[in-house]
């Protein structure tokens, strides 16, 4: 079995789809398990937050906003908590404060606070006047919604607090926290949005690192000068910049595009991506520059078609994890070794 980065550019463009297999038998998937990252919560520290919720509410049967905050204030956690009890992602919690209190709960405020809180969950919080004012505003639309049934609305939509915990407010909760919740709602509600949704999307990013840093281990070892871009960095002559420039954006030989997807909605997007790359680097100011593409994850696996425009786009120079390493000797990067 062949790979394209062993074959001429006359054997890929007369036949690519024939070396579409071997590239998606050489795809490996690590959805199964995914980074922690900063900010990562422990289960341990999480049910401390719950405990001191349940214990100042009175098991979830009394809710006063001003014990709340004090609670909150030598245990940071138990704000997570509530937020994951009402099901809302940060800025949604500050638009519905803000919308029902009149009171401004920026979503960088309270972005910040939550990013604050999962980096320190057990560093009490210094309050001062202007940031008692939005926790009040966050708590009181918090307690309202959690100690009142779900609105009924009609047949066609779904209200995000119609959920085993918060569809009939104050009894539900109890409710749950004395008999604990059925586990086959328990797994409906984790189907609908799916495990550690998100977390995974909080570290995507470090997701992708982990392609890049073995892509950067490689060029190091080799000894070979390279330009590792920044996020949305801007880089002369491209639209969009590469993640590797070879040797420097000043001499741009080799350019190295590292992508990982899961989905194959999003591959197809990364295909055009490099596509479009190698349009940039074979016209224009640049010629003749080689284009490599380092793929992981399940959703490059999929669709075919898309796989044998990434082969002839980067005239057969694609890798996975399982042939990284001979992506210097199959490539023009075996002309930059210097160790």
């Amino acid at each position: 079995m062949k790979y394209p980065f062993e074959a001429s550019i006359q054997e890929i463009l007369s036949n690519p789809e024939k070396f579409v297999t071997p590239i998606f038998s050489s795809l490996e998937s690590e959805f199964l398990t995914m980074p922690k990252g900063k900010g990562f919560i422990e289960y341990a520290q999480f049910e401390k937050g719950y405990e001191a919720l349940k214990m100042v509410t009175m098991e979830f049967s009394k809710w006063n906003t001003g014990e709340i905050i004090n609670i909150a204030c030598k245990e940071p956690i138990t704000l997570i908590v509530l937020r994951t009890m009402l099901g809302f992602t940060p800025s949604e919690w500050g638009y519905l404060a803000t919308q029902r209190s009149g009171v401004s709960v920026s979503q960088n405020f309270v972005r910040a606070l939550d990013r604050s809180i999962r980096l320190n969950p057990t560093s009490p919080i210094k309050i001062t006047e202007a940031m008692k004012k939005r926790l009040i505003a966050l708590i009181d639309i918090a307690c309202n919604l959690l100690t009142n049934p779900a609105p009924e609305v009609n047949g066609n939509t779904l209200h995000r607090l119609d959920k085993a915990d918060t569809s009939d407010g104050i009894h539900s909760l109890q409710t749950l926290s004395r008999i604990g919740v059925p586990y086959a709602m328990l797994l409906y509600e984790r189907f609908m949005g799916r495990p550690f949704a998100g977390h995974r999307d909080s570290v995507s990013e470090l997701i992708g690192d982990s392609l890049e840093s073995a892509i950067e281990e490689l060029l190091v070892g080799a000894g070979i000068s390279y330009r590792k871009t920044k996020r949305a960095e801007r880089i002369p002559g491209f639209d969009q910049a590469p993640d590797f420039i070879i040797p420097s954006e000043f001499n741009p030989q080799i350019v190295i595009e590292a992508k990982v997807t899961e989905d194959d909605g999003t591959a197809r997007d990364k295909v055009t991506r490099i596509q479009h790359l190698a349009e940039i680097c074979n016209s224009g100011e640049f010629h003749d520059i080689e284009v490599i593409a380092c793929i992981a994850g399940r959703g490059f696996g999929v669709r075919r078609e898309d796989m044998k425009k990434l082969i002839i786009a980067t005239k057969g120079k694609v890798f996975t994890l399982k042939t990284l390493p001979r992506m210097i000797e199959c490539t023009r990067l075996r002309e930059y070794i210097t160790s």
